[in-house]
């Protein structure tokens, strides 16, 4: 037989819900992409940057996608 799980809730993460796609936006959008590689110096941020190889990047990339999202978090306190 079958465990079916229930997820649980997640009361603490603030990035539950949040896509990486408008994470990277708002991240652009508040420092842009100069910024964003000098924050975090990494190919998708400061060598013809977009939002797609960003994505692509950080899906594949867990210690990058760590930091961008500690960039987000700070950027909404």
């Amino acid at each position: 037989m079958e465990n079916n799980k229930i997820p649980q809730k997640q009361h603490n993460n603030q990035l539950h819900g949040v896509k990486l796609v408008d994470i990277i936006e708002r991240l652009v959008e508040k420092h842009g992409w100069e910024k964003m590689g000098e924050m975090l110096p990494i190919r998708c941020f400061t060598h013809d940057p977009s939002v797609k190889s960003s994505l692509k990047f950080l899906r594949k990339t867990p210690w990058a996608r760590d930091k961008v999202e500690k960039i987000y978090m700070e950027s909404i306190k």
